[in-house]
This record gives C-alpha cells, sequence and structure tokens, in this order.
C-alpha cells in the first residue's frame, strides 16, 4: 500500500462532510482530496484528468444525481473506482443493489466515526469492510434467517413497486373502496386486497392513511 491513502467525500450535507473530514484527519495515513455535495459534482470531479482518489466515501441520497446514479456511471464506463457507502439507510435490499453495482464497503452513518478510517484502510487495501451493525443484517440474509424491513430511500421503494401496484394506490388516494377498485380494474376483490396488503408491506406503513401520505409525499398523486 502507498504511504498516504487518498480520499474524495460526497454528502449534501456539508456538517457531516466536516465531520468525516475531522475523524480522517486523525489518521496520518489518510489525506482528503476534496469533496463533492451532489452526485453531479462527483463525476465532474473524477472526470478531471488531475483529479484521483483511493477511495471514495458516498452518500446515496444527493442531488440532481444519487449514490446509485454514481456506481452506474462508473460500472457503465469501466471505471475502476473503490467506493465506501456511508449511509443512513439500513435496509438490505439497499445494500445489495450498491454491492451489486461495484461498491466494496458499506458504513450506517450511525456507526460512522467508529468504522471510517478502518473501512477507508480495508477497502483502499482491496477487501471489502462493513459496519458491524449492516455485516449482521448481511449475515442474516446470507444464512437465510427473516431480515426486518429497514431503512430506504423513497426512491428506491417506488421503483419496487410493480405498474398494478401503483394504480391501485392512486385509487386508495382518491378514496376508492376496494370494491369500486375491483371493478374499475376488472379484478377480484381478493386480488385488490393482495395488491393493498403488498403496498402496505413494500412501503413499510400501516394503513390507507399511511399509503395515501405516503402517494402525497411522493408527488404520484
Amino acid at each position: 500500500m502507498k504511504e498516504k491513502i487518498y480520499v474524495h467525500v460526497a454528502d449534501d450535507h456539508k456538517i457531516l462532510i466536516e465531520g468525516i473530514i475531522a475523524v480522517i484527519n486523525t489518521d496520518k495515513d489518510i489525506e482528503i482530496k476534496g469533496y463533492s455535495l451532489t452526485g453531479q459534482e462527483v463525476i465532474d470531479w473524477f472526470s478531471q484528468k488531475e483529479n484521483s482518489a483511493d477511495v471514495l466515501v458516498l452518500d446515496i441520497t444527493m442531488p440532481v444525481l444519487d449514490g446509485f446514479q454514481v456506481l452506474k456511471h462508473f460500472k457503465k464506463k469501466r471505471i475502476d473506482q473503490k467506493v465506501i457507502i456511508l449511509s443512513s439507510y439500513d435496509d438490505v435490499k439497499i445494500v445489495q443493489e450498491t454491492l451489486n453495482l461495484g461498491c466494496k464497503g458499506y458504513i450506517s452513518k450511525n456507526n460512522a466515526g467508529e468504522h471510517i478510517v478502518n473501512a477507508i484502510k480495508a477497502v483502499a487495501n482491496g477487501e471489502q469492510y462493513f459496519s458491524s451493525d449492516i455485516q449482521s443484517v448481511l449475515l442474516k440474509s446470507i444464512s437465510g434467517q427473516m431480515v426486518p424491513q429497514g431503512e430506504m430511500p423513497d426512491k428506491f421503494l417506488l421503483d419496487s413497486l410493480t405498474e398494478r401496484e401503483l394504480d391501485v394506490l392512486k385509487l386508495i388516494t382518491k378514496e376508492y373502496s376496494t370494491i369500486e377498485m375491483a371493478d374499475l380494474m376488472n379484478l377480484s376483490v381478493n386480488t385488490i386486497e393482495t395488491y393493498r396488503k403488498s403496498l402496505l408491506k413494500k412501503l413499510n406503513v400501516k394503513n390507507a392513511v399511511g399509503l395515501a401520505m405516503y402517494a402525497v409525499k411522493n408527488k404520484i398523486v
């Protein structure tokens, strides 16, 4: 390994970036090479020939382009960039998706101070690294145990909905009854109920009011 490990940090909260940089600066082997506040800034920074970093510490939810889009850009362009996701989202589906897109580490923001330095050194050295809570979720998933749904971005949840589920969600928001939805969509009442239960589970809400609030918040209606 080189004497210095160069790190670029990307998050849409300046105060969090400053906190991460402060922790990183306590280790003489690691040096900060700039920061970005949006996903587009990350891509623009790395596209300049004079800019490079051994490790990118990347948030998922950022303006303009999010962390997923940054990872997809690297993958599409075949850019072999070592990335550690630093996120408040801990759902196993999110972690698995980022791994599929090529990230080498995943740390929850709750455990950033404890893990970030070790994560940077491990990933820079070609290893994978996960904070203890994320590691526990992954191990449960791999071993076939039930893993409770964790926090995940609204956009990721929306992308998981089928076209039929979105149609049912819109009608629920307009206060249609199950029977009315069944007639309108030419489906059985049981099928509508199945879609309703699926929506409650996927969006992690308890009732129709929660579904309606979710739909309004995310401009589905």
